[in-house]
């Protein structure tokens, strides 16, 4: 069977043309002050929602001229980050893991738009643009990445370990699936405290098949928890083919008691529709699934190329079929809330803002090795500084 199999051009490129649809009132000359235009404009999803154990939601999405050009600014800057994490790496000023996520911001872009912060989000190792859209600035994610005290996790965490309690993204994790039964741990003092919040609990295919998923939604199921398990479907796992890894690859169907919905997850409108159903959902009637189908641009990670096991004309297809970026753009252009010089140069702006975020990390230093004993000794442990410069450090037992 073919490698090819999985990702037919009938499964991966939908055609973006659908995404572009709106009323004919709507049709009129906008200014491209319309950033501070709040009136509605209604537009259909790209495809359908197929749902499991539940209606699905209307496509007809309400959004409006600011919304529409900060998802295309917003995912503009991630894209741009992520290509900048690239050349860091390959630089080895980023050292370790990195996995990258252009091709999915859609996601977390259209995730946010239906949620607040106070609801919580957990997710893998894939966690950088989650974090920027919980509120964390390109200085915070350029100096982590390169193990600086400027840092979201203090340098200490690196790629995989972002982390912004305050605004409810409690981390990017290392073990595959380890975060789902921690977003349902989250969901259930969301319920104690009966605060009217929920937790999104992010995943990726190749994780979908990690039994403590199942146990974490079995009792997520049994308890009526607040939480959304969202199952980032970009159809391959490190290097495998979801369909050499799964039976069955209808991840919105896998609670079978637990509804499901499954979603253009290169539609940030779809993806905004999805996860407001999905919050009503969790709050009224507990757990949900969502599968987003999404894909990657890079590979697993930056040590895979990403091409061994798919085709280059496989990405470029669905670069030029479903990009989650140029969609937004297009819309942006039809509905005259911009040209495409403004387009143009707002994605220069972003350019030169990552670019001044990298030089200010590179600034920021490095941990000081007491660091290493942090967070990871009981109190009552101290930590002794010795040698002749004084930077070598021991734990002393009291």
């Amino acid at each position: 069977m073919a490698l090819t199999h999985l990702t037919s051009r009938s499964n991966l490129l939908k055609p973006i043309s659908a995404a572009l649809s709106y009323s004919p009132s709507l049709r009129r000359p906008i200014s491209s002050s319309a950033a501070d235009d709040s009136r509605t404009i209604t537009i259909e999803t790209s495809v359908p929602f197929t749902a499991h154990q539940c209606d699905a939601p209307s496509r007809s999405v309400d959004t409006n001229p600011k919304e529409l050009l900060t998802f295309f600014r917003d995912m503009a800057t991630m894209r741009r980050m992520e290509i900048a994490a690239d050349s860091l790496y390959k630089a080895k000023l980023i050292r370790g893991f990195c996995h990258l996520y252009d091709g999915q911001e859609a996601v977390a872009v259209g995730m946010e738009a239906a949620i607040t912060k106070k609801d919580s989000i957990i997710t893998a190792y894939r966690d950088h643009c989650t974090f920027l859209g919980r509120g964390g600035t390109l200085l915070e994610i350029f100096s982590e990445l390169m193990g600086r005290q400027g840092g979201c996790s203090k340098g200490k965490g690196g790629s995989m370990h972002f982390y912004k309690k305050e605004s409810g993204f409690y981390g990017g994790h290392g073990i595959v699936g380890a975060q789902v039964p921690l977003g349902c741990g989250l969901a259930f003092g969301q319920k104690y405290s009966k605060d009217g919040t929920v937790s999104f609990a992010l995943y990726g295919d190749g994780a979908a098949n990690q039994g403590q998923l199942f146990e974490a939604l079995n009792i997520s199921a049994l308890w009526d928890l607040p939480v959304i398990l969202v199952c980032e479907n970009n159809h391959y796992g490190m290097g495998t083919a979801e369909w050499r890894a799964a039976k069955s690859p209808a991840y919105y169907k896998r609670g079978d008691y637990v509804p499901g919905l499954k979603v253009d997850g290169m539609d940030v409108l779809a993806v905004k529709q999805a996860c407001k159903f999905a919050k009503e959902h969790a709050l009224k009637n507990g757990p949900i699934i969502l599968e987003m189908d999404t894909y990657r641009y890079h590979g697993h990670s930056m040590s895979d190329p990403g091409s061994t096991y798919r085709t280059r004309d496989e990405i470029s297809g669905v670069r030029q079929e479903r990009d989650p970026v140029e969609r937004v753009r297009k819309l942006v252009l039809s509905h005259d809330l911009a040209t495409e010089k403004e387009l143009k140069d707002q994605e220069k702006e972003i350019r030169k803002q990552v670019d001044e975020a990298i030089a200010q990390a590179k600034e920021s230093p490095m941990p000081e090795p007491s660091e290493l004993f942090s967070n990871v000794y009981a109190k009552g442990l101290g930590v002794e500084a010795f040698g002749p410069d004084r930077k070598e450090v021991r734990a002393v037992l009291p």
